[in-house]
């Protein structure tokens, strides 16, 4: 098979679709964020389902991002980084969640109780953790504002959906209510954050340069990068 521009941003659109449906379903099966918990099945399974949204997100708005880099402007740079950035902070707090919370639970419960407080907000335990204490308000800025600002990029350039631009912005927005209800409650807020991501998956697989330039491959004529990226 041909790697070709039109065939890595449908790649990316599938990605993206991936990412938002393991978004969602996350929370739905995510456990209880305890000390209790870390040694258990589910949340090695939850946490590597975590890990692979962290990849296939980054994957996936790339791929948003650079089928409209020309229109989009500065703005929706800073909303690629930004969010780009929040998948590699997802992505690295899964990783210790898998590898390394698991074994050094029964070793050191305090500090495992500390590093699950970071985004629980429960307040268990009493290890000073410095810098990465404030990676939850750092993780909420880039998510927030990531959203924001590439959902209304999306909106500006008319090249993918304008709704799922628009539901991108809801969806970012949606975490603002996260700190006024309880946290087993709040985590359903990335629901529609997550259709946002699925429906803009499927705006890159079936978007119709995408779909032409696909077509015109398979007939003999090779892709264009600047005609499948714009």
């Amino acid at each position: 098979m041909t790697i070709t521009p039109t065939r890595l941003i449908r790649a990316c659109g599938l990605s993206a679709g991936l990412a938002g449906l393991l978004y969602i379903v996350i929370q739905f099966v995510h456990p209880t964020e305890e000390l209790a918990t870390v040694t258990g099945t589910a949340w090695v399974v939850v946490a590597a389902m975590t890990l692979a949204f962290g990849v296939l997100g980054l994957v996936g708005v790339t791929g948003v991002y650079l089928r409209q880099v020309r229109e989009t402007g500065a703005v929706g740079l800073a909303g690629y980084l930004l969010t780009g950035l929040f998948s590699l902070v997802v992505t690295a707090f899964s990783f210790v969640e898998i590898l390394i919370l698991p074994p050094l639970a029964p070793e050191a419960p305090a500090f495992v109780d500390s590093f699950l407080s970071i985004f629980s907000g429960s307040g268990g335990g009493d290890v000073d953790l410095g810098a990465l204490s404030a990676m939850s308000t750092v993780s909420f800025v880039l998510y927030l504002l990531g959203g924001v600002l590439l959902g209304s990029a999306v909106i500006r350039a008319h090249v993918l959906s304008r709704g799922a631009g628009a539901l991108l912005i809801v969806g970012a927005a949606c975490t603002l209510l996260v700190p006024l209800v309880p946290h087993d409650v709040g985590r359903y807020a990335a629901v529609p954050y997550g259709a946002a991501l699925i429906w803009l998956g499927y705006a890159l697989w079936t978007d119709r340069q995408t779909t032409s330039n696909a077509a015109s491959t398979g007939s003999g004529t090779a892709d264009r990068p600047s005609a499948a990226i714009r």
